[in-house]
């Protein structure tokens, strides 16, 4: 791709293991040089060390999930002589985002306040887990607490059971997207006016915002929305899981008019009453609904099934994660990309979702540790001996 959107911009991540690197990785794919400090006294990011499963020593297939086409610089920031690089590091920058706990960019001086002298266009992200303005600024918290105090957990699962989580850290992960969506805007808004600002986003605010129509629902009527079985829409139906002969499909006609082609695929007299004919009735009767339709689909495989709906109904087979690993869908769309790393060289990983231009983003493996620590001291001015100081006091 000769010019990705975001090349020419500089962005330095005081990050570690999953929302803040997930974020700013898409800046990374996009073109954005995504300058990863890294503290040489701990080891840099705590996830190098996150198996089970690694690459050598101090890297691991969880750090590359989420730090790919990123330079890592060695740094202590709590050091005068680490402290003076980041400033000379800072007034090349376009942005500095974190992920540290609410009351720690404070401590560090890498809010906007404390940095507009050394650069007044800086952009300065911070991504905690309850934000920088309230009591909670210094509790830590992860991505499951946050689905548990937001009423994710109570949404999700079968009626009468537990609470679950979601199968993965989808709150990390939208967290990182909503980051760096508003540090994406902060940028343009220093384009456009030479001041730069702070953009807070916390794990809770976004898990409670996630919410969305269950929580307006609630705020204005007071309605409830409860788990339903198999998975299902609280409102409408049919959309949820439906037994096959051999398994189960995801079924969604949520409308009048996938409703009546789904009928006339099915060609069944029962599912035909007028007591399923709209989408109020089919939600009054949803279990009897959900006993004809699993007679109807019970006749046969979900093989069959999906050759037969697809392009037609919404609908799509249920897999587990080798079965989704190994569907030819996902590598004929380009969404599986080999990715060389010194400790494997057929290394794969999943694509960034963004196209530019038709085109997929290409990854990079992440460096090692420090790996670009020499070339960027070198730019801000050290000379050799300079560098062989910072690294033999443990700055860098």
């Amino acid at each position: 791709m000769s010019q990705l959107p975001l090349e020419g911009v500089r962005i330095i991540a005081v990050e570690q293991y999953g929302a803040g690197p997930y974020g700013s990785m898409y800046l990374a794919d996009m073109g954005a040089e995504v300058i990863k400090i890294e503290n040489p006294k701990i080891g840099g990011d705590v996830s190098r060390q996150t198996g089970p499963f690694f690459l050598g020593d101090n890297d691991s297939y969880f750090f590359q999930t989420f730090n790919l086409n990123k330079k890592s610089l060695t740094l202590d920031l709590k050091s005068d002589e680490g402290r003076e690089v980041f400033e000379k590091l800072v007034a090349t920058a376009d942005a500095v985002t974190n992920n540290l706990r609410g009351d720690q960019p404070l401590k560090l001086a890498i809010t906007y306040d404390q940095l507009k002298h050394i650069n007044p266009k800086i952009v300065c992200g911070h991504l905690s887990a309850y934000g920088r303005d309230n009591d909670r600024a210094s509790w830590p918290g992860y991505d499951y607490l946050m689905q548990a105090e937001a009423g994710l957990m109570s949404l999700t699962g079968e009626p009468g059971q537990a609470p679950a989580r979601f199968g993965v850290s989808m709150v990390d992960f939208m967290t990182g997207a909503v980051a760096s969506l508003g540090l994406t805007a902060g940028l343009l808004g220093a384009h456009r006016t030479g001041e730069g600002r702070d953009v807070d986003v916390s794990l809770f605010d976004v898990a409670l915002h996630q919410l969305s129509y269950p929580a307006t629902w609630y705020l204005n009527e007071k309605h409830v929305v409860e788990r339903v079985a198999r998975s299902a829409h609280p409102a409408t139906v049919p959309c949820q899981l439906y037994k096959t002969q051999d398994s189960f499909v995801f079924l969604m006609a949520m409308t009048d008019k996938f409703w009546n082609v789904l009928m006339d695929i099915l060609d069944d007299n029962v599912l035909k009453e007028e007591r399923f004919a709209k989408v109020a009735n089919r939600r009054d009767n949803r279990d009897v609904l959900t006993q004809e339709i699993d007679r109807v689909l019970s006749s046969n495989t979900t093989a069959h099934w999906l050759e037969v709906l697809k392009g037609k109904i919404p609908c799509a087979p249920v897999y587990d994660v080798p079965q989704a690993m190994e569907n030819s869908y996902i590598r004929d769309i380009g969404m599986v990309q080999k990715v060389p790393h010194p400790a494997n060289q057929q290394m794969e990983i999943l694509a960034n979702p963004i196209k530019i231009n038709g085109k997929r983003l290409s990854g990079k493996a992440s460096v090692a540790m420090g790996e670009n620590t020499t070339e960027l001291l070198q730019e801000l001015g050290y000379n050799d001996s300079q560098i062989e100081q910072l690294k033999s006091n443990g700055a860098v």
